[in-house]
């Protein structure tokens, strides 16, 4: 039989924004449910176990803050986390709060529908569960959905396939054998250096080579750690309202790549490289604005993988020239490069021999026969809205979301959409998301939508949902920051562009985590500007 009860609010996804939304909604006495698909939390982490999996924001950063005991009491082993200790991490913080009694895992959402004579979600779940809920909030994650390649044959392979954002919970063994990677994003980048030296043999697969920066991660030091614990209050304040949500090791110089030396540039170029992480696209204020700057960083990275890969034509197959430096997500590695030099690594470009099909013994491509004893798939996401839209979701007279964004994501701050009163979509298309410390965004997003219905709730206000102008102006607003950049210039999966047929739009917020912050804070402090609150008394007497 069918289940049915009623909460006021439920939320979709148990990473960081469920948990963190769990957290709050329940301190503030809002009766709630979370729906999590995985088998435990952890959201993106749950899922992303491939080798080498790391975060590329700082482990000192890219953690809750709203916690000050959590805060002191955890410790990081690395400067950057591998997947196993966030994951970890995320466990503690589920533990500590005693968050998983309200969880309700392996279920997926299939559908939301409004109901507009109720001012009701009705929320049906893949276990046959429908729930009645006031406010229906989407903490999905931005790159939960994995895109599998549609290739002729991929079912007539008679060897092991893995995904990277869907890997085995049990340790891969890739020992002796013959191993194919296709892909060479981030996940493929991080993966191939640990994979190569498991297997016998390791062939790679590359349309399209990324640009990407040595990490230079270590282990975390006490001294570093203490420097933290000791001032996190003003750093955290900091990060609020840093451009990208996070602080830099090395600072970021306000002057144009063009306007120093050709030896300038050279020293700073390399002191960041040497630095590691992302430091690099903060040497010069016009790397992401100017094709001529970007040039003199692309240039220069350029030169370092040719220095590095000893075979030139893998270094020239490896070294990007179609699109800007940092107008793809810069990644961060270990030793990636480095690896082509192993003697049993291979690149294969398939940028104009795409792979033809799966056999039953590997794949072909370009009139070449591959075999494998594993091929995997480091092929990404449908990111941004992939898993928005795989759920049925309907809001006021039956208008379903996938039709309303059928031309790209429309919403208003990334938050709401007009026309779907009370669903919140925690850092959705249009906030600054992927393109900031996820984390600072994540609790920046909760905490707006938890003071959100405090205040619906507290001033007897029914519904919430942005009006028409202000979503209109808010898409437009999101085009136009991203077009003062070099971002609309590369092929990415910032675009859509990775997801054959998807609208070719930027789709988070590139104006900086602190400015959008400050845009919220001002959008709230008068009345919640630009939307459209119904059902108080004060809406009643206005409307009369």
């Amino acid at each position: 039989m069918a289940k049915t009860s009623s909460v006021d609010a439920v939320i979709v996804g148990a990473g960081f924004s469920g948990l963190y939304l769990l957290y709050l909604l329940r301190w503030h006495g809002f009766s709630t449910r979370v729906f999590e698909r995985g088998g435990d939390v952890g959201g993106t982490w749950f899922w992303n176990r491939y080798p080498g999996a790391r975060c590329d924001v700082e482990s000192m950063q890219y953690s809750y803050s709203f916690d000050e005991e959590l805060q002191q009491e955890w410790t990081w082993p690395e400067k950057y986390s591998a997947q196993p200790d966030i994951l970890r991490y995320i466990g503690h913080v589920a533990d500590k709060h005693d968050l998983r009694k309200d969880i309700t895992f392996e279920t997926s959402v299939t559908s939301a529908h409004y109901l507009s004579d109720a001012n009701r979600w009705t929320i049906s779940t893949d276990a046959g569960e429908t729930v009645l809920s006031q406010y229906f909030i989407m903490a999905t994650g931005c790159i939960s959905t994995a895109n599998m390649p549609d290739i002729p044959g991929i079912d007539d392979f008679k060897g092991n396939t893995y995904h990277t954002g869907a890997w085995p919970h049990e340790k891969v063994d890739f020992a002796g054998q013959h191993v194919g990677v296709i892909g060479t994003g981030s996940s493929g980048i991080q993966s191939i250096p640990v994979i190569a030296e498991e297997a016998a043999h390791l062939t790679v697969f590359q349309r399209t080579p990324h640009w990407t920066v040595p990490a230079r991660n270590v282990p975390m030091t006490e001294e570093y750690e203490r420097i933290w614990k000791d001032n996190y209050a003003e750093r955290r304040a900091q990060m609020r309202y840093s451009p990208s949500g996070s602080l830099r090791s090395v600072a970021p110089m306000d002057i144009s790549a063009l306007d120093v030396t050709d030896a300038e540039r050279e020293e700073a170029y390399r002191e960041r490289w040497a630095a590691g992480g992302m430091t690099l696209l903060k040497s010069y204020n016009d790397l992401l604005t100017s094709n001529d700057a970007n040039e003199t960083a692309a240039a220069w990275v350029r030169r370092r993988i040719a220095e590095t890969v000893k075979d030139p034509a893998k270094a020239d197959l490896l070294a990007p020239k179609t699109y800007p430096i940092g107008t793809k997500r810069l990644c961060l590695d270990t030793d990636y490069y480095e690896t082509y030099n192993r003697e049993n690594v291979d690149l294969i470009d398939i940028a104009d021999t795409p792979i033809d099909r799966l056999t039953v013994t590997g794949l072909e491509t370009g009139g070449r026969s591959f075999a494998f004893d594993s091929i995997v798939f480091a092929t990404g996401f449908d990111a941004m809205t992939g898993t928005l839209l795989r759920v049925d979701i309907r809001g006021r007279a039956g208008q379903t979301l996938k039709k309303k964004w059928e031309a790209g994501p429309r919403t208003y701050l990334g938050l709401m959409c007009e026309g779907f009163p009370n669903m919140y979509t925690i850092t959705g298309p249009g906030s600054p998301s992927v393109k900031s410390n996820m984390l600072s965004s994540i609790e920046q997003h909760v905490e707006l939508v938890s003071d959100t219905l405090v205040h619906l709730r507290d001033n007897a206000i029914a519904t919430m949902e942005p009006d028409r102008k202000a979503e209109d102006d808010w898409v437009d607003h999101v085009q136009d920051v991203a077009n003062q950049t070099l971002f609309p210039k590369a092929n990415s999966w910032y675009m859509g562009a990775n997801i054959p047929g998807k609208p070719r739009l930027f789709m988070p917020y590139i104006g900086g985590v602190g400015t959008y912050r400050k845009i919220c804070e001002d959008i709230v402090a008068d009345n919640y500007r630009g939307f459209k609150l119904e059902g108080s008394k004060a809406g009643a007497a206005a409307a009369e």
